[in-house]
């Protein structure tokens, strides 16, 4: 087994419980479903997060050159699947919640919570990108203006829905921006 492989190992685990928790709340909602009341922009969030914890497991692979790990670089590279993890679990109610539930209301009352873990993970993503993949600051200005942008919505709480709406659509067309236009391809 290289050093990558048994790495990869728990990284893959906490990116595999973090698609658990996605699937299993969707399963939750079909279950429950005459007892939900659905908010398409929280659709989007779910479908959103999925999607990162893919892409990361995909890229994780790129880190296959590295022969020697120490443990600060395996304790950071944890982070951001730990921190995709926990958007996962704030997307969904708790297990012991068998109210009916209106997501809308859901979604209005934990959005900044889910937000700052955003901004914990564009953090995460601009460091990684600044120690491991060879940016500089200036190489990052989508992620500078979406640090800045999920900030400003943590510090102004908008209750708009116009704006939850905006926000979730611009970030997920980004997101399929890059899964199309990169070529997504594991090789030797």
């Amino acid at each position: 087994m290289t050093p990558f492989e048994y790495v990869t190992v728990l990284i893959s685990i906490i990116l595999g419980l973090g698609i658990t928790q996605i699937v299993s709340g969707l399963a939750d909602i079909i279950h429950k479903w005459s007892h939900v009341k659905l908010y398409w922009p929280h659709l989007m969030w779910i479908v959103f997060v999925f999607f990162l914890h893919i892409q990361e497991w995909w890229v994780l692979y790129e880190m296959r050159s590295i022969m020697i790990w120490m443990l600060p670089t395996f304790l950071f590279t944890i982070l951001y699947p730990i921190n995709l993890f926990i958007l996962a679990r704030i997307l969904f109610q708790s297990e012991h919640s068998h109210a009916s539930t209106d997501y809308k209301a859901f979604y209005f009352e934990n959005f900044r919570k889910f937000f700052l873990w955003a901004v914990i993970l564009i953090v995460l993503s601009i460091a990684d990108n600044l120690l491991f993949n060879g940016y500089t600051w200036l190489d990052q200005p989508v992620q500078f203006i979406m640090l800045a942008g999920m900030a400003f919505l943590i510090y102004k709480k908008p209750k708009q829905e116009w704006v939850h709406k905006t926000v979730v659509v611009v970030l997920t067309l980004l997101l399929l921006s890059s899964l199309a236009l990169r070529d997504w391809v594991i090789g030797s």
